[in-house]
């Protein structure tokens, strides 16, 4: 078997804004990301790591979707959609919201933008969530409208992130806190700054109205800022989203996981019970009642350096060593260069989930041992 297929480039998947214009810098490889071409790494992984930790890099994640949400009855329908109540979601402020079926599985794990106090943006990299949007608002009978906008996202992450931010926008961008929104004029093109993004490192995402039109124009506008900075383009640095506790779908969760094996510990989980009922609401009521019988924990694996999550060296899960039956399996990861371990994120059983519980993997290089961790591995520095 061929270890590293080349992935075809055709007409059947979709292109990012920025597809050409981050393809200029000599994309090493690609994944496909909600139906789309999403540049993972552009050389070693471990340099784009560090170039996110001591300076500045800039990534295209216009796989990223935007799921628009209008009209008059926008605000219930949204509610509606997901667990977190958006009674306590101010215009202007984003949320992680996850996105529940009928009997509480995950579908998907977006960052809500609250734009306006009926428009709201649903920002996915899961192709299902459109669909799920249009299915929910026709047969809701609401007076709400569903789209995708022309809408495509960059991130600026790292060290730097707020010097560069300053450059394009001006002093005032101090002030942006996490998790809200700002909207501002740059250079003639309509963009939407959140204080967002997918590392433990400073961050910030520009999200581009007219983003077929301007992408391009965009993109080298980011640049120039940059440069001054050190900035470098990168795929997005799972290295430092697996140690700052950020969990990927498909990888770390799915439609057969609920909020309480994957999330169990955040506090917002308690909006499961606000007043207005939501999609999986009674089901998720009865499994926080009966309890989970496993749980996503952080892990410490022995051994050998594992690689960078994104350079092949995970092609599959690595399973826990049982007795023939399912015992569990680590979904992501890497090795971490400050913390100078493997780490990652396993689900197991909950009699295996407490800290400092040791069990046996199969990884590349043999069998090893994993350790439940304290999760996060490094704190939030953003």
């Amino acid at each position: 078997m061929n270890p590293q297929p080349e992935i075809l480039l055709y007409t059947r998947l979709r292109k990012s804004p920025y597809f050409y214009a981050s393809g200029r810098h000599g994309v090493v490889a690609y994944s496909v990301c909600n139906h789309q071409y999403h540049p993972r790494r552009y050389g070693d992984p471990f340099e784009e790591y560090w170039a996110l930790v001591n300076d500045v890099t800039l990534w295209d994640v216009g796989a990223e979707r935007q799921v628009e949400i209008t009209g008059p009855d926008a605000f219930t329908f949204t509610n509606m959609l997901t667990l977190r109540d958006l009674n306590q979601c101010a215009v202007g402020q984003c949320m992680y919201a996850l996105i529940t079926t009928a009997d509480g599985g995950i579908l998907s794990d977006p960052i809500l933008l609250r734009l306006e106090e009926n428009r709201f943006w649903l920002s996915t990299a899961e192709r299902t969530l459109l669909a799920w949007c249009l299915a929910s608002a026709h047969w809701s009978g609401l007076d709400v409208q569903v789209s995708e906008a022309d809408v495509g996202p960059v991130q600026i992450q790292g060290r730097y992130a707020l010097e560069v931010m300053i450059d394009l926008f001006g002093e005032s961008i101090r002030d942006l806190r996490r998790y809200r929104l700002t909207r501002h004029d740059l250079d003639s093109m309509s963009v939407v700054v959140s204080r967002t993004g997918f590392t433990n490192e400073p961050g910030y995402e520009i999200y581009l109205e007219n983003a077929r039109r301007d992408a391009d124009r965009l993109w080298e506008t980011v640049l120039e800022a940059g440069k001054p900075h050190g900035m470098r383009v990168t795929g997005p640095v799972h290295i430092s989203r697996i140690e700052t506790g950020i969990l990927s779908y498909d990888a770390d969760m799915s439609l057969d996981t609920n909020p309480y094996e994957v999330a169990g510990d955040y506090p917002w989980l308690a909006e499961v019970d606000q007043p207005a009922s939501f999609i999986g609401q009674p089901a998720l009521q009865k499994i926080r009642a009966r309890g989970v019988d496993r749980k996503v924990v952080g892990v410490e694996i022995s051994g050998e350096p594992l690689g960078a999550y994104i350079d092949g060296s995970m092609p599959d899960v690595f399973p826990v060593v049982g007795n023939g039956a399912w015992a569990g399996q680590v979904s992501s990861a890497c090795y971490s260069p400050r913390l100078e371990k493997n780490i990652g994120y396993a689900m197991v059983p909950i009699e295996s989930a407490d800290i400092g519980t040791g069990f046996g993997i199969e990884t590349p290089h043999g069998t090893e041992t994993a350790t439940v961790a304290k999760r996060p591995f490094l704190p939030f520095h953003g």
